[in-house]
């Protein structure tokens, strides 16, 4: 790891991370701290009925946390993932779109949060930002502390400097083009009481 990108790794001071939850609750986005990704998985389970439709973007964060699991489980919910991936992307691209677009829940993490509050998500594809930003009814964040940064200019250097070459690698392992930084979603605000849920990790989770 560079030097320069070793603090994109480093969790973040107690103190920060209660500036973290301020700030978000500020911006209409609610915010609980925990220690542990086994918490976070816990928290989730507590707050995801059985039997909801439920859905998540690709994650590190949720698959460290045993989260991705959980909620790919089709014996406790209507879990979208596992009927999409079963689906033609050639001849069915249209119903996985409809499909995916609105979830009633929505779990994923994203790239950073800055020390005010302000969610910063990038994604090559994007299929995961519609329903954080409106589509879903209800949107459950799990982010480890090394992702907190000072400002929305940091974030974008984390997501540019630290992230992407992870994922670039992730993806060259599998098909020759590699990945790249498609669209970013900046979440300054929530307009609807209690639909976004920001679950702080103590512990450094995901990358």
């Amino acid at each position: 790891m560079a030097p320069e990108t070793k603090v994109f790794a480093t969790p973040a001071s107690e103190e920060t991370l209660q500036r973290v939850v301020a700030g978000l609750k500020d911006r209409n986005i609610e915010a609980v701290i925990v220690d542990s990704g086994d918490d976070a998985r816990r928290l989730v389970l507590e707050k995801v009925p059985r039997g909801s439709e439920v859905h998540s973007g690709k994650s590190k964060t949720l698959q460290d946390a045993g989260i991705m699991e959980l909620i790919t489980d089709t014996a406790m919910f209507d879990a979208l993932r596992p009927r999409y991936m079963k689906m033609d992307r050639q001849t069915q691209a249209r119903e996985i779109r409809k499909l995916i677009a609105g979830p009633d829940y929505m779990l994923g993490s994203v790239a950073a949060v800055t020390e005010d509050g302000i969610l910063v998500a990038g994604s090559a594809t994007a299929s995961q930002l519609g329903p954080y930003a409106y589509a879903s009814g209800k949107v459950i964040l799990v982010v480890g502390s090394q992702k907190v940064v000072p400002d929305v200019a940091a974030a974008f250097r984390r997501i540019r400097e630290y992230i992407l070459p992870w994922e670039d690698a992730q993806v060259r392992a599998l098909v020759p083009t590699g990945s790249f930084v498609g669209k970013i979603l900046i979440i300054e605000r929530e307009w609807i009481a209690g639909r976004v849920e920001v679950i702080l990790v103590r512990a450094p989770i995901g990358i």
